[in-house]
Parts: structure tokens; sequence; C-alpha cells
């Protein structure tokens, strides 16, 4: 079924062409339906296969419908994320959306001044999107009111509960006077967080889950190579060489490492952005502005922004460092195969980080693919300055060893478009 044939406004319909959205995703087909009912909803989804926009669009059409005019008459409809960048991204998406119609969506986070934003309050909002800290603090000062909303959102809801909110969204759902609609999207939850969620939403709350045995999108081939972590950096410079025309996430531990690697890049002469959570916001907004823009191709990132870059033309994500937590490594593949896209994700194991390695097959409830690197391709790799053969050359020699073993499964490694 195609959005041509939902019954949304005509103005979303045209946006949504505008957008490239002519059909939707499995969320969108299953999750629309029900939120356009009225219905509490809890949704898991792997990352990349349009969540945000599973929600914002009947949200938009039903607050457009309702509306005769621009001018707006309260909040209608809270979105709580856990990251500032995320904000900033669902934001964008709603604006998007409602282009043309009488809805008007704001994001709203910390790390900047407050007076620009309470004027925006002010001049009138239908929906906001807005992190935890900075939208409690403009409630507690009045400057936002919930008497009128009918709709909260909790996205990245795993994140969201993990990170203790839990208090603070069983306050906002005190304060909201009218009948209202919960809607809890995410990538990943566990037992404890989903019943943290269940308790939060009316008893016939629709669960809908996508393929739910294998959380990261089909669109991602994802594989391992055993690097020991002095010599990461060296792989990484080789990758980056052999794939300068591609648009690459490098992810990493630490913000310390991230400025590492940073550095160790500037030394070799290889242009690349960081970001993680001590640099200040307005720095954070535009080294995402310059990636986003294609000013620089290579961007070093902490968790921090793990779930809060959505850029369909991500062509590889590198885990530099293994992640601390599991489901982080599902919320970093997810950076590429966006939409119809695909991508591929690679990750730079050391001995050290074996026993993380088992934790996230254990928790993707299956192996990842090694791609094996001999002795002489490993020394050659250490000494950039000769002759090597191509990493890319040795992931088709990994395909074509893995067609051979098992020729029914598809391998996992195929080059990103």
């Amino acid at each position: 079924m195609k959005f041509s044939k939902y019954h949304i406004s005509g103005e979303i319909k045209e946006n949504l062409s505008r957008l490239g959205f002519k059909r939707p995703t499995d969320i969108q087909f299953k999750a629309i339906p029900s939120i356009m009912n009225g219905e509490d909803v809890l949704a898991i989804a792997q990352t990349g296969t349009g969540k945000t926009a599973a929600f914002a669009i009947p949200i938009v059409d039903r607050i457009h419908k309702a509306k005769s005019s621009r001018r707006s008459a309260g909040i209608r409809c809270i979105v709580m994320v856990p990251t500032r960048e995320l904000a900033l991204q669902i934001g964008e998406v709603f604006t998007s959306i409602a282009s043309h119609t009488n809805v008007k969506a704001f994001s709203l986070h910390g790390g900047v001044e407050q007076d620009s934003q309470v004027k925006r309050l002010q001049d009138g909002i239908d929906i906001l999107v807005a992190t935890p800290g900075r939208m409690f603090d403009l409630i507690h000062q009045g400057y936002i009111r919930l008497d009128r909303i009918n709709t909260l959102v909790l996205d990245e809801a795993d994140r969201m509960l993990d990170l203790g909110f839990i208090e603070d969204i069983k306050s906002v759902k005190r304060k909201l006077t009218t009948k209202h609609q919960t809607l809890f999207f995410s990538a990943t939850i566990n037992p404890e967080i989903k019943k943290l969620a269940f308790s939060q939403v009316r008893s016939t709350a629709i669960r809908i889950q996508i393929s739910p045995e294998d959380p990261v999108s089909k669109n991602v081939s994802h594989a391992v190579m055993f690097v020991e972590m002095d010599d990461k950096r060296f792989f990484l410079e080789r990758f980056i060489r052999e794939h300068p025309e591609s648009r690459i996430i490098v992810f990493v531990r630490t913000r310390v490492r991230a400025e590492r690697v940073a550095k160790a890049m500037e030394r070799a002469r290889i242009p690349a952005l960081s970001i993680h959570g001590a640099k200040d916001q307005d720095e954070r907004t535009a080294v995402m502005k310059q990636f986003k823009d294609g000013d620089c191709s290579i961007l070093i990132a902490t968790d921090v922004s793990a779930r809060g870059i959505d850029i369909p033309d991500v062509n590889y994500v590198i885990n530099y460092d293994l992640p601390e937590k599991s489901e982080n490594y599902v919320h970093r593949v997810g950076r590429t195969g966006r939409g119809v896209n695909k991508g591929v994700a690679i990750s730079f194991c050391s001995e050290d980080e074996k026993a993380r390695l088992e934790e996230i097959q254990q928790f993707l409830n299956k192996e990842i693919e090694v791609i094996k690197i001999d002795k002489g391709d490993y020394a050659r790799t250490l000494d950039i300055s000769g002759e090597e053969p191509s990493l890319q050359a040795m992931i088709e020699e990994h395909e074509a060893w893995v067609r051979t073993k098992k020729k029914k499964k598809k391998s996992p490694w195929v080059k990103a478009k």
C-alpha cells in the first residue's frame, strides 16, 4: 500500500513524496493505523527502518486536521528523547513532514541559552521534541504547560528508562489532565525495561515487534577483524585511504579516545571530525552539519551520538572500540544501511575485547562473521608506507570463502553503495 492511498492530509502526502517516501516500511505499516486509532503502542524495530516517521506521520496528520489555522492553542504532543542530537534530528523530521500544514514543531534541549527557546515556546507550538533536563526546567519555570497534551512519545525508550527517567515520565503523565495516548519506540529493549514500559501504557496497548530474532537491519552486513589495540589506528588509516569517496563513522569508547584517534588521523593527513559529550552544544551542532553537508567525510564519535545520527548515505561504520553495552552495538551499526540503502559495519576487536565480543554475540543470538588477516597482511598494514593489498580485496576474499562454505547463505559482506 502506497502512502498516497492512506487517509492522511494531502499536504502530508505531498511532503512524503518530496522526501522520497513512497511505501511504508514494516514498522510504519504496522504502527501508523494503531496510532491513528488512538491506541497506545510499544514498538520495537531495527535502527534505520523508519521508526520516527512511523509516529510523526499520524501525529502531524491528527493535529493538522484538528486546526483551522497556524495559530497554536497549546502543546498537543511531547516527544521525549535521551540526547540533544536526537532531539534536533527528530525535530527536523517533524518539520519536514509538517511543511505547508498548520502544525508547528520545535526541538528543545540543554547546552544552549534558554531565552530564545522560551520565546519560541511563547510564540506557540504544537509538537515539542525535548530532552528531559531542559524540558523539566522550563516546566518548573512555568514556560511549558501540559494541560492540552494528548500524545506522549518516548523515542529510544530503552535508553530513557535505563537512564532512570521513569520517575520523570510518571511525573509528566500525572500532569496530563486529559485522556492521552502513550507511544514507546525503540530498537532494543530488555525484559526489565519492557516491564517498566508496559507499566506506563494502557492494558490494551498494541505491541509491535519487527524482526525480533535479528536486531540488526538486513541492509547492514557486519563482521569483525582481530586487531591489537595499539595497531587499530593503522588499520583505520588504511581503510579510509582505500575508501576515499566514502562517508564513514568511527565509534570509540571514550571522549579521550575520540580526540586521540582524530589527532592520529590528522598526523596521517586525513581530515576527521570528532563529536562527544565534552564538546559544547554549538560545536556539536556544527560538527554534525559539516558531516551531513559533506564538508568532511570522517566522523569519530562516542556512544553519545550512536542514536542521534540519521544520515542516509553513511557507507561504513567502524567500531574502533567495541561498545561497553551490547545493545549499543546495534545502535552503532544502525547508522549505516538506513532506509533502502546498503551499509557495512566492521569491528576491530583486540585481545582484551574478546569477552565483550562474546557478550555482543550472545545479545545478537548469533556469531559475527570473522575476516581473517594473515601475518603478512597484518605486518604490511603496520608498515603503512609500503605496498599492501587492499582491505577490500581481503573482504572480497572472505566473501568468496563464505559462499564456498555455505552456498545457500548470503555473505554479510556487501560493498556499500
